[in-house]
């Protein structure tokens, strides 16, 4: 019988499963679309800008104009929103809050912005890569991989530029540092906050990066602070980007600093698809 740590590790491998397997999750990813200033033509027609992988050769258009993005359906009613059909719409995007969902069939599409750059996410039930899914990898459950760790803060917070695999980067708040030991050596990881959350994002890489776990690094969260300053990092926790499974992501990737010169064995290893890769973008 697992002991109660394992049993709870083992509970959330389970749900990053069930995550993965959503029809609206990483996997299920089906073009990423950078939009410019103007017009951008939606459709089933590889000849348009925002290319759909099933549905009408053209379903609308959407239009940029001083940063914000508005969609203007084709006749048919073939765009729906939240499940009605829709002529015209401004759309969020998904720093600006929920981004507006529109459908197609069963293919969904999304405003994203990175950076001031708007982009056109799409996502399909039927993506080979969700179909072929087989589950994760993990290293054996180890509890001293969980750390207890100090946070450092910085007073006042300061901002930070991650790389991303796009070659840009993508700017984060960062509150603190969290400093520990791994067999009497002190390591420190910067970590992030996202806009809107409390809890601690932090982006590492370790020297199972490119053999046994994805060359990008690993991603992991934590709880915020407790009054002590002390906060517990598991990297039996630590997940892969979603870059991993996709072409369509914009993940960031380690600050130099984060990359650490230790072995961390803890967490999802690389992920090994069984089929051919997702369509890739135009």
């Amino acid at each position: 019988m697992p002991d109660p740590y394992e049993e709870q590790i083992l509970r959330w491998q389970a749900a990053r499963d069930r995550t993965l397997r959503r029809p609206d999750g990483w996997l299920s990813l089906a073009g990423l679309f950078w939009l410019p200033e103007g017009r951008s033509r939606v459709g089933s027609d590889p000849a348009g800008e925002v290319v759909l992988p099933s549905g009408p050769p053209t379903v609308g258009e959407i239009e940029i104009r001083d940063g914000r993005a508005r969609f203007r359906a084709d006749d048919g009613g073939s765009v729906l929103l939240n499940g009605e059909p829709i002529r015209e719409v401004a759309l969020e995007a998904d720093r600006r809050g929920d981004p507006t969902p529109l459908t197609v069939g069963s293919v969904i599409l999304h405003l994203i912005e990175r950076e001031g750059q708007l982009a056109i996410r799409v996502r399909d039930p039927d993506a080979p890569a969700l179909r072929s899914f087989a589950g994760m990898d993990y290293f054996p459950i180890d509890p001293l991989w969980r750390i207890e760790t100090t946070f450092e803060p910085y007073d006042p917070p300061r901002s930070g530029v991650a790389p991303n695999v796009m070659g840009t980067g993508e700017t984060y708040d960062v509150p603190g540092a969290l400093v520990f030991e791994v067999e009497g050596h002190r390591y420190r990881l910067e970590a992030f906050r996202e806009p809107g959350e409390k809890d601690l994002f932090m982006v590492f890489g370790d020297r199972t990066n490119g053999a046994e776990t994805y060359g990008g690094g690993r991603y992991l969260y934590t709880k915020p602070p407790k009054s002590t300053g002390r906060v517990v990092l598991d990297f039996n926790r630590a997940y892969n980007p979603p870059c991993v499974f996709t072409p369509f992501a914009t993940c960031v990737l380690p600050l130099p600093e984060n990359r650490l010169p230790i072995r961390i064995g803890a967490g999802e290893k690389a992920y090994r698809p069984t089929s051919a890769p997702v369509r890739s973008s135009t």
